[in-house]
């Protein structure tokens, strides 16, 4: 067993994590980052700031731990993109965030592809993957260097190696889903045929060596963010799921060895990649909801997410929310819908309207959970929980009426940088199982429905017709 530095490279911050030889967590550090939120639905980050955050966040989490580590892991936000110098590492554009949508009129552009894409990609074609915003990034802002995920580029700086894994590849509609290789036609169809892209590796590969954090070190344990809370949490069977309550939420369900065509509007996607095996995940996300939080906070509803339970109603007074803040995905895909409220009156008070903003959040999950059921043709027994909003009592409660189910909330604030050091581990210790290095782990609180099945039937519908309505309103412009 060995002690790994875990870097968790989010789009609202980067934390460091250091684990020792138990699996247990023995320091942490955190640098806060502010995307830069543009007119016109641009979303961006500046590149060095990404880098420092990474190195300052991951060497003051190292000397906190008072000890060496004996390898690097890091989990990425998945689908943002830059271009970049290869020869010097210099960046050439801004890191165009998963959240921006300049890139929508390329989707559609090529509308009339959607279905042949999905089939061979398993995604939507949506500019919240990576492709769109790579060709946009070509045609607006340079066609110098290569232009890649973030992870790309941070390893690059870190080992002289150009890699992505295989869970982060199979977001960018780039890469054929069964075979997890680059797919040529799809290459083509982006107008990115002559990109240099990088090695697919796996999740447990060692790719190289740092010196970033001390003396010099393996790098394994690559992975994107929401897949490696899915493995932290130990989704490792068919039918196992977990939602994570962060910026957005992200709800993921394991599909075994399986690359399923959701019938219902979700994404098929890698679960990880390691030696043994690749299991593959079906996922729905919910742009906004820590960001829908932090908006109620700025409008002052709230003093901080730490008031919620505080300030939320006991009951509805019949408000309802679609926090489509910044759109609305799985099973719309309607990038240009926006938020609402319905449902009030002069009695109407802030206490309602942020238990009508949690209340939606749960609602549009509620909603993944039923279609994730749909394509694996069984019902979800439990739902695994992490991420900050799930100290929300409110919201968690409201999560398994809505949902029907049991919510396990997961012990640790770190499930991401968790699931890239349980794959480092494995990359270090030849024999180790997935199992083993992921660990056992017992729900800190656990969250069961109080509403009947009935009235939160009849919640769901209600609040179906306002997103479909909000939907329809997006589509007319």
């Amino acid at each position: 067993m060995s002690t790994i530095l875990a870097i968790d490279q989010g789009t609202s911050g980067t934390k460091a994590i250091v684990v020792d030889e138990r699996g247990e967590t023995i320091a942490i550090a955190e640098e806060e980052l502010r995307p830069a939120y543009l007119a016109g639905g641009g979303v961006e980050q500046d590149p060095q700031e990404l880098l420092d955050s990474v190195l300052t966040a991951g060497r003051r989490a190292v000397a906190a731990s008072g000890r060496s580590v004996d390898a690097v892991a890091l989990a990425n936000q998945g689908e943002t993109v830059l271009a970049w110098d290869p020869h010097t590492g210099t960046p050439l554009s801004p890191a165009i965030v998963w959240q921006d949508r300049r890139a929508e009129t390329i989707c559609t552009g090529l509308a009339e592809h959607a279905a042949w894409v999905a089939r061979r990609s398993g995604l939507v074609l949506d500019s919240y993957f990576s492709a769109p915003k790579m060709a946009w990034l070509r045609r607006h802002v340079t066609t110098e260097g290569v232009v890649t995920t973030t992870d790309t580029w941070l390893l690059h700086q870190l080992t002289g190696e150009y890699v992505t894994d295989a869970s982060t590849a199979s977001r960018s509609l780039l890469m054929d889903l069964d075979h997890v290789s680059w797919d040529p036609e799809l290459l083509d169809l982006f107008g990115l045929g002559a990109e240099k892209l990088p090695r697919i590796v796996g999740c447990d590969e060692i790719i190289g060596t740092t010196g970033a954090f001390g003396r010099e070190v393996p790098v394994a344990g690559l992975i994107v963010d929401q897949q490696a809370a899915l493995l932290a949490e130990g989704c490792l069977e068919r039918g196992t799921a977990k939602c994570t309550y962060g910026t957005g939420a992200f709800l993921l369900a394991n599909t075994g060895d399986t690359a399923l065509r959701s019938r219902a509007g979700l994404t098929s996607s890698v679960a990880w990649r390691t030696a043994a095996q690749t299991p593959y995940c079906v996922d729905g996300q919910v742009y906004t909801a820590a960001s829908a939080v932090r908006w109620i906070r700025d409008l002052g509803f709230i003093g901080s997410a730490s008031e919620l339970d505080a300030v939320a109603a006991k009951e509805s007074d019949g408000t309802l929310c679609v926090p489509a803040l910044a759109g609305l995905a799985a099973p719309w895909w309607r990038p240009d819908a926006t938020a609402t409220f319905t449902g009030m009156t002069l009695a109407t008070g802030r206490e309602h309207l942020v238990l009508a903003v949690l209340q939606g959040i749960a609602a549009q999950v509620a909603a993944l959970c039923g279609l994730v059921e749909s394509d694996l043709g069984t019902p979800l027994s439990r739902l695994r929980a992490d991420g900050g909003l799930t100290r929300s009592r409110t919201l968690m409660q409201a999560q398994a009426d809505l949902a029907q189910v049991p919510v396990d909330i997961y012990p640790s604030s770190h499930a991401t940088p968790l699931g890239a050091a349980a794959l480092a581990r494995l990359a270090l210790t030849p024999g180790m199982d997935l199992a083993e290095a992921v660990g056992d782990w017992n729900p800190v609180t656990v969250y069961e429905p109080v509403w009947s099945a009935d009235r939160a039937a009849h919640y769901r519908s209600t609040w179906a017709a306002a997103a479909e309505a909000t939907a329809r309103k997006g589509e007319l412009g």
